[in-house]
């Protein structure tokens, strides 16, 4: 079976950055994936991507050598199955409250015995080799969104799942549900306590961490502190962000013009 480079990087000890899709384009996915990425997750949550969409993204994706991985819209064993027949090598799953939805996750990723996906992998045994059944479990990485207060007080037992490869923290929901305004980056010390808390948990199970930042820096602090992935805002927020740049320096007229902007 083709490898996980992600897993196999991680394991190693690096850091992994990740990308964020939700604009539903292969044009978009193909000239992410050009960018030197280690992963790209597929968003099918909140981004603009149906499973069509998807299936295409994940080929241009995987084709370029990048990891390709999806954010499934919710913990609901019809999709997972489907997102993983399709070839992605990750799922990250949104609003994994407890040990039984963790348990549920798991179970729609893995093959018998240890799961209950149905067998059926199209696209994923033409991409990652014949033998995909026979390392299926071992490879594709099984990824529940600690996002909520019911989610951090379940924290340790939800890491101890069996067959959880590591959790991703979605800030925004973090912060709401801890009465805060959503956003990515935060420094509220409350927060940071808690995220604290996420990653001390996820290693104290043997697992990893990853994190969803709005900027390169926060995520070489996320790093330092020792998550594993960092994800660096979305396709959408990283072409306005530029766009936004671009178009404000070129209304600036030259040092010592006293006309302003234009």
């Amino acid at each position: 079976m083709r490898e996980n480079t992600l897993k196999t990087l991680i394991q190693s000890g690096g850091h992994a950055v990740n990308g964020w899709l939700g604009i539903p384009s292969t044009v978009s996915a193909e000239n992410m994936a050009t960018a030197g990425w280690d992963s790209l997750t597929v968003d099918m949550q909140h981004g603009l991507v149906d499973y069509a969409d998807m299936v295409s993204m994940v080929q241009v994706i995987s084709n370029q050598g990048t990891t390709p991985i999806v954010r499934v819209p919710w913990n609901e064993q019809g999709i997972i199955g489907k997102t993983l027949d399709a070839g992605a090598y990750g799922i990250i799953c949104p609003m994994i409250n407890t040990v039984e939805e963790a348990e549920a996750l798991v179970r729609s990723c893995r093959y018998a015995p240890v799961g209950e996906r149905s067998f059926g992998p199209t696209r994923a045994i033409w991409w990652a080799g014949g033998d995909y059944a026979q390392h299926a479990n071992d490879t594709v990485l099984v990824i529940p969104m600690i996002e909520t207060r019911t989610a951090v007080s379940n924290v340790e037992a939800i890491m101890a799942v069996d067959g959880i490869d590591a959790c991703y923290i979605g800030p925004s929901d973090l912060g709401l549900s801890h009465g805060f305004v959503p956003k990515l980056d935060r420094e509220e010390p409350e927060l940071l306590e808690i995220i604290e808390k996420i990653l001390n948990a996820s290693k104290a199970a043997g697992k990893w961490a990853g994190i969803h930042c709005a900027t390169a820096a926060y995520a070489r602090r996320m790093y330092a502190k020792g998550f594993s992935l960092a994800t660096i805002g979305a396709d959408n927020l990283l072409l306005n962000v530029a766009a936004r740049n671009a178009v404000a320096e070129a209304k600036q007229t030259e040092a010592g013009d006293s006309g302003g902007v234009y």
